[in-house]
Parts: C-alpha cells; structure tokens; sequence
C-alpha cells in the first residue's frame, strides 16, 4: 500500500512539473487517501499484534 501512495506521488510530481494540474491533483489526493490508508492499516495491525502476545 506504501509503494502504490508512493507511486501516485511520483506521477503527481511529474505531472505537475510539466503542467497537468488537474492529473497533479488527481494523483495527489490518491497518493494522500492511500497514505493514510497505509497508516490506519498499520496502526490496526501493531495493535492486534500487541493483544495476540
């Protein structure tokens, strides 16, 4: 999950140095969904980790 909000942030990057502002956008706000994603997911899984020892 880490490496596809990471992936869109890369294509926002690209996208937003030759001047697609909407595209920029676009991958922007899917790289931040995934992110936060990533981190609620990995927050849930140390916490399981932690009641199962």
């Amino acid at each position: 999950m880490l490496s596809w909000s990471l992936s869109f942030l890369i294509i926002a990057l690209l996208a937003a140095l030759l001047g697609f502002t909407g595209i920029a956008g676009a991958a922007a706000g899917i790289a931040q969904i995934l992110f936060v994603l990533f981190l609620v997911m990995f927050l849930v899984s140390l916490i399981a980790s932690r009641k199962r020892a």
